[in-house]
């Protein structure tokens, strides 16, 4: 690998425990760690920290440095100032937000639909719930995006023009089967149905392997991430297919409401992720087949 690094390069960092680990190392005491000590604090397996720690240093984001019969891991410098950004400081509230600015762009978008008051609420609103899931320094752009989503779920839910239908898709930790979901069908409808997503206790980023098994296919993710389950979401939907969530999501009458018993792909092997994608892509089909009839 040369000196630079393409985004795709961090998308290993999708795994939570990745960045977990990656945090311990950066905020040691001497900037580097052990295997055994991250097992420890972790309280995992040696051999599963050790998996990880190859999946990094395979993308070049650690090094090793052995010495004598042990093997010390830090960050590589030419990638440090990413990885910070991606985690956050070491309080994980990462930069300085001005989420006045956010407010003030996103008033003049929603112009003439939403007034300042509603619009600074939702951010502000959006902002704090991200804030509890969230470990990534990127909470600035997803405030703002996760707000839009949310406004314009609102907007759509008082409209009686809703010639396109729009489908939610929610799982639990909204990183693993509802993405799959979500992926594929935009894939599959382009814009013959709107497409979300949400979790019912959301966590940090969409897991690697779900990453991996849509890239197979030619779907990429891009700047999608988990997202808490709101009433708005869930109003504006015609259609919430829910996939081991519970009783989480509330109940609405306009709206079809389906339920996918769907393996939960968290520490699954990547075959076994594969099955999963295409038993979904299967569903996803027959859903697609009855919102828009050929």
């Amino acid at each position: 690998m040369g000196d630079g690094v393409v985004a795709s390069d961090l998308s290993v960092l999708a795994d939570p425990t990745r960045a977990r680990i990656l945090r311990l190392i950066r905020d040691s005491t001497d900037g580097r760690a052990l295997v055994g000590e991250l097992a420890t604090t972790l309280e995992l397996r040696q051999p599963t920290v050790s998996h990880h720690m190859k999946a990094l240093a395979d993308e070049g984001i650690v090094q090793r440095q052995p010495e004598g019969r042990r093997v010390w891991y830090s960050l590589d410098p030419r990638h440090a100032d990413r990885v910070h950004a991606l985690l956050g400081d070491e309080a994980g509230a990462g930069p300085e937000l001005d989420l006045p600015r956010v407010i003030a762009n996103l008033s003049e978008r929603y112009r003439g639909t939403f007034g300042k008051e509603t619009v600074e609420r939702y951010v502000r609103e959006s902002h704090k719930l991200l804030s509890e899931t969230s470990s990534t320094g990127l909470l600035g752009s997803r405030t703002a995006t996760f707000a839009t989503v949310r406004l314009d779920a609102l907007a759509r839910s008082a409209s009686a023009d809703r010639v396109v239908p729009e489908v939610l898709f929610v799982c639990v930790e909204n990183a693993g089967r509802s993405q799959l979901a979500a992926g594929l069908l935009r894939q599959l409808a382009g814009e013959r149905v709107l497409v979300r997503t949400a979790g019912s206790a959301p966590i940090g980023a969409v897991r690697a392997n779900i990453v991996t098994a849509l890239d197979e296919i030619g779907i990429a993710l891009g700047e999608e991430f988990p997202k808490p389950l709101t009433d708005e979401a869930v109003r504006a939907a015609d259609v919430v297919v829910t996939m081991g969530c519970g009783d989480a999501c509330p109940v609405y009458p306009g709206r079809r409401y389906l339920d996918w018993d769907l393996e939960d792909p968290v520490g699954k092997p990547i075959d076994t992720v594969r099955a999963l994608r295409d038993d979904i892509e299967a569903r996803v089909r027959v859903l697609l087949a009855d919102l828009v009839p050929a």
